[in-house]
């Protein structure tokens, strides 16, 4: 029989980033463990025992040779944990002035302690935000996450107009490297040109040229510039 457990710190992380997991898979809402080991940087044992408390919890399923999936139950805490974290780094960014490259740990530790009603005025006084600095969506207080239609930079056709969506990597020095070049979340732009065989690619911000490297460039997500403003899904 499912027991009824809260949910523990850790037991909320690996709930937020199975969701993370299964939110941009179009096809299915399985995840397998070894996927979830990858972005925890744990073992598969360390998982195994997790996906068991879990379970048993009422957080997950486990279908064998299919993988995991959240309950309902389980979706609501990750979302609740995703929504805490988004909102502490909005606030770190917009109200402390701390840069998008400093605040993804720090947002962890907070977001472990501090309750529901100071990340309700975190988010008044960054100005409710629908996406963290990272370009991430920042789920609602009733635990609807809006939908984000993006693709890798290095991936979309040349001579199109587009706008940063989100960056896919929390490298503090790839993300100092990349503000400097003025390439955030809401930034707008036109690629002008994209070498072959893995070659550097050409942005036009404004009056203003850059180039980038095809493998950083992967980092960034684009969409068109009408799909940047979020609507729930």
């Amino acid at each position: 029989m499912t027991q009824t457990l809260s949910a523990s710190a850790a037991m909320s992380e690996y709930l937020a980033e199975a969701y993370r997991l299964a939110y941009y898979q179009d096809s299915s809402p399985y995840i397998s463990t070894s996927a979830l080991a990858d972005v925890m940087g744990v073992s598969a044992p360390a998982v195994t025992r997790m996906v068991q408390r879990l379970k048993e919890a009422g957080y997950l399923e486990h279908e064998p040779y299919r993988g995991i999936y959240l309950t309902p139950k389980g979706e609501q805490e990750a979302l609740m944990n995703i929504r805490r974290h988004r909102l502490v780094e909005a606030f770190l960014v917009s109200v402390m002035q701390f840069g998008w490259h400093e605040v993804h740990d720090s947002a962890d530790e907070l977001g472990e302690n501090v309750s529901d009603r100071v990340v309700e005025r975190m988010e008044q006084l960054a100005g409710y935000p629908r996406r963290c600095p990272h370009g991430e969506p920042i789920p609602t207080a009733a635990g609807e996450m809006p939908r984000v239609v993006d693709q890798p930079l290095n991936e979309v056709s040349p001579g199109e107009d587009y706008v940063i969506s989100r960056v896919s990597t929390h490298d503090a020095d790839k993300l100092e490297y990349l503000g400097q070049l003025g390439l955030k979340p809401g930034t707008p732009f036109m690629l002008l040109s994209r070498a072959p065989f893995s070659g550097p690619l050409q942005l036009r911000l404004g009056d203003t040229d850059q180039m980038i490297g095809h493998e950083l460039a992967g980092t960034l997500r684009v969409c068109a510039p009408e799909a940047f403003e979020l609507k729930a899904s």
